[in-house]
Parts: structure tokens; C-alpha cells; sequence
């Protein structure tokens, strides 16, 4: 019997430290030295930072299975995490508190995930999950919607000085790569229906209170780091990244998903992020 109980526990240990293993071995590309490390080696650089981006297609089960390893990488190492989610607008942060708290059942919870985001609960379950199960916080960065509905129609400046809040002005003056990428988001979601420029007013208000979101928990949560959960052309440096640097001195680190054709090494440089996650 001792030994069938021995057995056990060194299967269980084993499970355990294989599981510890996976997201440590997350290969990466580092493309400020250039030149592929992997997540073990990567910990101590994203402990130097306040703030973290891991870029997403949203539609990639794996690309949130990378996330949800950055995120266990830090939680492990013993950061205070908090996990900022483009996801949900600041609007449903008492469903999100109540979700990490335990006080939701999940199909309940999965009503409120539908009304801030269209695309599959599974695909993103993991990571709220696991968030529940550490007791993890969980940030609605996004702006109401009807404010992002009324500058796409109407432009900013139709914006009441009310609903600007602390958003300064906003134009839509960008560099080549991040008008390219709001070029391509525009195609995929206007049906030719918006004008471009309010469009693109749109995309910045979108990343300009997602930055002011995730400043505000860390003013009042000075010893958190947050991981912000947004899509790739959001993620780039010359998006989120921007406003954060327009707004505050904060250390941050930008990590994006290598996808074939667009998101490569070869593609990719220290001007647009800091890692590229590899094999997904």
C-alpha cells in the first residue's frame, strides 16, 4: 500500500511539474536581440514592467493559450497580476469582479461575456478560469460602446465634453504601419457604410481609454503588473503602447503571436513589439 501511495504522489508531482514545464518552454523570438529564447529566459525582463500587451487574433484558440501562459508565467513568479481585457467595457466591471470573486455562476456569466464580445466563450474560457481559480483581477479596459458608435458616425469632436472624459484631442494622425493596419480593419468592418476618418478617430478612442484603463488600476494598484489582452494591430507599439507613453513614464513590454505571412521575424522589428511568440 506505501508503495501504490508513493507511486501517486510522484505521478501527481510529476503532472504538476510537467504542466510548469509547458509554459516555461514557450518558444519566443526576442526581437530587440534577435534571436530566439524561450519563456524561462524571458521572466525576468517582463518583472521589469508595469505594463505587459499580448496581442491576439481573436479567432486563434492558440494565440490565447499563449496569453494564458504569459499570464501563469507571471502569476507563478509571483508578480501581482491583473489581467486588463479588451474584451469588456469598463461598464461590466462589477460582472468581472463578481466572476473572479466566485459569485457567478458561469452560464450567467457567459450572458454578460456575449453582450461585450462576439466571438466564441470557449475560446477564451481558459483564461478566465483560470483567473477565478487564483483570484486574479480582471479589467474591463474598453470604452462604452455607444461612445465608439457616435465618433465612428460622427467623428470626436461631435464627443459632449462629458463623454471626452480625459481623452485629449483626438485626429486621425498616425504613422504608415498603424494607418495600414486601421486601412485593413476598416475594410474588414465598415461595408463602406463609415466615414474613414471617424473610423479612424474610432480605432484611436478605442486605444486611447484602453491606455487611460489600465494607467488608472495601476495608480490605485501600485505594486500590480497588468496583462492587456487586445488584438494584434492594438497591441503594436504605435497603438496602446503610444497613448501609455503619451500619458506616463511606466516600463512596458509588447508581445504579439508569430503568424505566417504577417507576424514573422522577418516582418516584425523592436519599432512594433518586444517578443514574438513562436510554433503556434
Amino acid at each position: 500500500m506505501k508503495n501504490i501511495s508513493s507511486v501517486l504522489i510522484t505521478l501527481i508531482l510529476s503532472t504538476s511539474c510537467l504542466a510548469k514545464q509547458a509554459y516555461l518552454d514557450q518558444p519566443m523570438y526576442d526581437l530587440n536581440q534577435e534571436k530566439k529564447t524561450f519563456m524561462s529566459e524571458v521572466i525576468p525582463e517582463l518583472k521589469k514592467n508595469r505594463i505587459i500587451l499580448v496581442g491576439e487574433h481573436h479567432s486563434v484558440q492558440n494565440h490565447h493559450r499563449a496569453q494564458l501562459n504569459v499570464i501563469q508565467a507571471l502569476h507563478e513568479a509571483g508578480m501581482n497580476v491583473a489581467i486588463g481585457l479588451e474584451m469588456f467595457r469598463s461598464d461590466s466591471q462589477q460582472a468581472l469582479n463578481r466572476w473572479v470573486s466566485g459569485d457567478m455562476q458561469e452560464s450567467k456569466f457567459q450572458k454578460i461575456y456575449y453582450n461585450n464580445w462576439n466571438f466564441p466563450w470557449p475560446a477564451y474560457s481558459l483564461i478566465f478560469k483560470y483567473a477565478r481559480e487564483k483570484k486574479i483581477p480582471m479589467i474591463g479596459l474598453n470604452v462604452a460602446r455607444d461612445i465608439t458608435r457616435q465618433v465612428s458616425r460622427h467623428g470626436f469632436q461631435s464627443l459632449s465634453e462629458e463623454k471626452r472624459g480625459k481623452l485629449a484631442d483626438v485626429a486621425c494622425k498616425v504613422d504608415k504601419e498603424y494607418m495600414e493596419y486601421i486601412r485593413n480593419a476598416y475594410g474588414a468592418h465598415s461595408h463602406g457604410n463609415l466615414n474613414f476618418t471617424y473610423f479612424c478617430e474610432a480605432q484611436l478612442v478605442w486605444d486611447s481609454v484602453m491606455a487611460i484603463s489600465a494607467l488608472n488600476y495601476l495608480e490605485a494598484n501600485p505594486d500590480a503588473v497588468v496583462v492587456i489582452l487586445t488584438g494584434t494591430g492594438h497591441a503594436q507599439k504605435a497603438a496602446i503602447p503610444r497613448q501609455i507613453r503619451n500619458r506616463s513614464q511606466l516600463p512596458y513590454t509588447v508581445i504579439l503571436p508569430e503568424v505566417s505571412g504577417s507576424l514573422e521575424a522577418e516582418t516584425v522589428t523592436k519599432n512594433d513589439a518586444d517578443y514574438l511568440i513562436l510554433d503556434l
